[in-house]
């Protein structure tokens, strides 16, 4: 037995303009022999979650089941949940990490400081019969996103004010420091059952270093994980995982606008393969391509339409699946980029602001883990490659002269204005500050004096963001406008004591001006809506 010294990073403090704190949702289970410290308790306590209309019972607060927990560290988060316990077979003894787990990790070890860890369940082994996986596929789905098909299995409408009723992703709801959401269980809900890899590619790790008060690494045993694949889907997968997308990103449309879905954007099966005209078109050679045909991003310049498409102004795809140092406990030696990704954005967010881009030369540091990909991504040549054309889509990685980096951080959003990850998160900020704003003006008399307040408290906010280099132009008034009179409300809206304020900005990389309409009348419309300028 050995005394070990383990310094704890101080607590991100809280902040009302912070854009780093990550959700994640998904199945993992809860270490067992280990009580919920007294603090945590408290924390589940001061939201309502241990009496009280909403509270739950004994029993499900101590397994932290559909229940929002706040974990400031990679240690924390392995002290409570069985993150590495995930059965490989239904019988066997041999375990191996969860996607959930592997996500958090990756976040916490590549900038992130702050997570929300919401469990919806345990998980289930990696190799599994698919006829179980399809049959499950559905239940598996709504733990995380109750909304999910309901076009044919309708559901009850969501609850804002009753958050006894609330499961998985409706918590966000609550939950007004969080930015970042991630499901990283979808990925695996959608595949197709698990079939053997190839063997994974001997690549030269970086070299080994002294750490102080590192503890020596325990060799992992073999479980056979490098003989199975990592989760790859085909046709009906990938639509089920549009659906999936489609289900969070109409929530946060509706309920949580300043939340950014970020997710790995999952590996085809081999049958995953479309008839092209003439010829057959392969995902794995030609992934954007593949994306558009299964209508999964949709074509540049299109408008924004409802549907089962990821293509989203407040979504982020990361690709490819990353091999790292301490990814052996996962199948295939492969982990998803989600978790990576989200990690440098929150990292980004925290020592330079959530509007700067989390590409280019400072992930450098941040990936020298990284030894390899699946696949690797032809970086480089011509801007109309493969690896180009997604780029300007999907968060891409992909090896430099000097390294792994994050090549590009964008959205998916088929319109140049809203195509920066930078610009979308900063419309994140805005929406928030106005939801604030809004709160602390709800119960004032409407009139021209709480008009010019509300008026007068946005154009602060948004000259402290021109200040720092958020917002481009050589003043001010270039670089954005607030309304808020007559003409930005009718009398209806005036009737029913509904505040409307339109504000105009440019973010710093956007190539038009974006328009965003903020509602603070009432909290059903408190998120506003946004539209591009025309």
């Amino acid at each position: 037995m050995g005394l070990v010294f383990e310094v704890a990073a101080p607590p991100a403090a809280a902040g009302r303009h912070r854009a780093d704190v990550a959700c994640f949702i998904g199945f993992v289970g809860r270490r067992r022999g280990r009580p919920l410290p007294d603090a945590l308790r408290a924390q589940l306590a001061e939201a309502g979650w241990t009496q009280g209309p909403w509270g739950r019972s004994a029993s499900q607060v101590e397994s932290l089941l559909n229940l929002p927990l706040v974990i400031d560290s990679w240690h924390l988060f392995d002290r409570l949940y069985a993150w590495d316990q995930r059965p490989v077979t239904a019988t066997g003894p041999a375990r191996c990490a969860t996607a959930l787990g592997a996500a958090v990790r990756s976040f916490f070890a590549h900038g992130g400081r702050r997570a929300v860890v919401i469990r919806v369940g345990d998980p289930w082994a990696v190799v599994e019969d698919a006829g179980r996986r399809q049959a499950l596929r559905r239940w598996r789905m709504r733990r995380m996103l109750p909304d999910f098909a309901s076009q044919t299995a309708p559901t009850a409408p969501f609850e804002p004010h009753n958050p006894a009723s609330w499961q998985g992703i409706h918590h966000l709801y609550g939950l007004r420091e969080t930015s970042l959401l991630l499901l990283p269980d979808l990925p695996d809900t959608c595949a197709v059952d698990t079939l053997p890899a190839a063997p994974a590619p001997q690549v030269a790790l970086a070299p080994e270093v002294f750490v102080e008060c590192s503890v020596e690494d325990v060799p992992v045993p073999d479980l056979g994980l490098s003989r199975l694949a990592a989760p790859r889907l085909n046709a009906s997968g990938y639509a089920a995982w549009q659906l999936g997308v489609a289900a969070a990103r109409g929530f946060l449309q509706r309920w949580q606008r300043e939340i950014n879905l970020v997710a790995a954007l999952p590996l085809p099966h081999d049958d995953a393969v479309r008839v092209v005209g003439s010829g057959r078109l392969h995902a794995q050679a030609d992934m954007p391509g593949y994306l558009r045909r299964i209508g999964a991003l949709l074509p540049e310049g299109s408008a924004l339409e409802p549907g089962n498409t990821a293509s989203s102004a407040f979504v982020q795809l990361a690709w490819p699946w990353l091999r790292c140092q301490d990814s052996d406990d996962l199948p295939q030696g492969l982990v998803a980029p989600d978790g990576v990704l989200a990690g440098l954005i929150a990292g980004t967010a925290l020592r330079r602001g959530s509007f700067r881009s989390a590409a280019g030369d400072a992930s450098l540091a941040a990936l020298r883990d990284v030894a390899d990909a699946e696949p690797v991504p032809a970086w480089g040549g011509s801007e109309t490659s493969p690896a180009a054309l997604l780029a300007r889509r999907v968060c891409l990685f992909a090896p430099g002269p000097d390294g792994w980096a994050l090549q590009s951080d964008v959205t998916t959003s088929p319109q140049e204005a809203w195509r920066f990850g930078g610009a979308s998160r900063l419309m994140g900020l805005l929406l928030r500050a106005a939801r604030r704003i809004g709160e602390g003006l709800a119960f004032e008399p409407s009139g021209p004096l709480l008009w010019a307040r509300a008026r007068s408290a946005i154009e602060d906010l948004l000259l402290a963001f021109w200040r720092e280099g958020a917002l481009a132009g050589a003043s001010a008034a270039q670089a954005f406008s607030v309304r808020c009179d007559r003409s930005t409300m009718t009398q209806a809206d005036l009737d029913v004591g509904r505040l409307i304020v339109i504000v105009s900005v440019r973010p710093a990389a956007a190539i038009e001006r974006i328009t965003v309409v903020l509602n603070l009348g009432n909290p059903a419309d408190a998120a506003g809506s946004v539209r591009v300028a025309a």
